[in-house]
């Protein structure tokens, strides 16, 4: 059996109903045994997870809902061009030629080594983050401090030391993107200010090279998020506990960023292209091409509905 960090974040009720004994291997256990599934039983293990997160059995032979057919582009569109643009560096000139430069945030440093990073020559606030992982990444506000305090510096080194070891497929579920890229670290400026409220992060859900709906989110305490249809209308649609929705205005850069968007998006059949909305200017995140894993919870069956039908992944 399968134990991962998506049963216990996403669905802990299912996972105490379906795994009769409730013990959590540790950590190196699971990772080991996801990355040592031979590639011939990945739908096998995945029906099980599916099974286990949503109660409902997976139908990979003709997939018909919108988390349904998340898991067949996880197995069946294994495009190499995902794998690079997964990878949050070489992603970077991807963008450069589609969009131009303006839209990146400028890297401080690259490298493969924790103890290699030049603090000396970084400014007060960055953030350092893994390019082969999803929120493998520490904010620092102020790295005087950060230096100086012994204890959270050998914490964090010993996070990336460790990331550095592993690849990101296998905590996921089944998320095959992830599993080739070739681990690296980079160092990118903070977009934070002093006493300013956080920036907006501007999620564009692409199906078939088309914008057909987004979410900003603020990532406060808790963090508020509003969803909007393709023309911009607010949508109540996710049932997330950890997540305050409203019926905010949609963030000056959002029509920038779909229309960007739909530039990244175009030859893909599923993605969601991520954005940072910060200071008057918009910058290029990342690309997501299983967001959720496809395990999405949705309270609007209708909307849900419509967006399975929508995508197309065998066209």
């Amino acid at each position: 059996m399968i134990y991962n960090h998506y049963m216990l974040t996403y669905c802990p009720e299912f996972f105490k109903k379906y795994i009769k004994n409730f013990n959590i291997p540790n950590p190196p256990y699971e990772y080991n045994l996801m990355m040592n599934i031979q590639e011939c039983e990945y739908p096998y293990y995945l029906k099980k997870l599916y099974k286990v997160m949503t109660g409902e059995n997976l139908n990979l032979n003709n997939p018909k809902t919108l988390n349904e057919k998340i898991q067949w582009l996880k197995l069946f569109d294994k495009q190499q061009q995902k794998s690079e643009l997964t990878d949050k560096v070489k992603v970077r000139s991807w963008v450069r030629d589609k969009i131009g430069e303006q839209y990146l945030k400028p890297v401080l440093w690259t490298g493969v080594k924790f103890d290699e990073i030049p603090f000396e020559t970084l400014p007060v606030s960055f953030i350092i983050k893994c390019n082969h992982g999803c929120k493998w990444n520490v904010k620092i506000k102020n790295k005087e401090q950060f230096l100086s305090h012994e204890n959270l510096y050998k914490y964090v080194k010993m996070r990336f030391d460790n990331w550095m070891k592993q690849s990101f497929f296998g905590w996921s579920a089944f998320e095959t993107q992830y599993k080739n890229i070739e681990p690296k670290i980079i160092i990118e400026p903070l977009l934070y200010l002093e006493g300013e409220t956080a920036p907006v992060d501007l999620e564009i859900y692409c199906f078939n090279g088309s914008p057909v709906f987004y979410r900003q989110i603020r990532y406060t305490h808790p963090p508020f998020g509003t969803v909007y249809d393709e023309n911009f209308n607010n949508i109540n649609i996710f049932a997330e506990p950890n997540m305050v929705y409203t019926d905010a205005e949609p963030n000056k850069n959002l029509k920038s960023a779909v229309e960007l968007s739909k530039v990244l998006s175009d030859g893909f059949k599923l993605v969601r292209v991520d954005w940072i909305s910060f200071n008057n200017n918009i910058y290029f995140n990342e690309m997501t091409f299983t967001p959720q894993s496809g395990f999405f919870m949705f309270n609007n069956k209708k909307f849900y509905k419509m967006l399975s039908k929508k995508l197309k992944i065998k066209e």
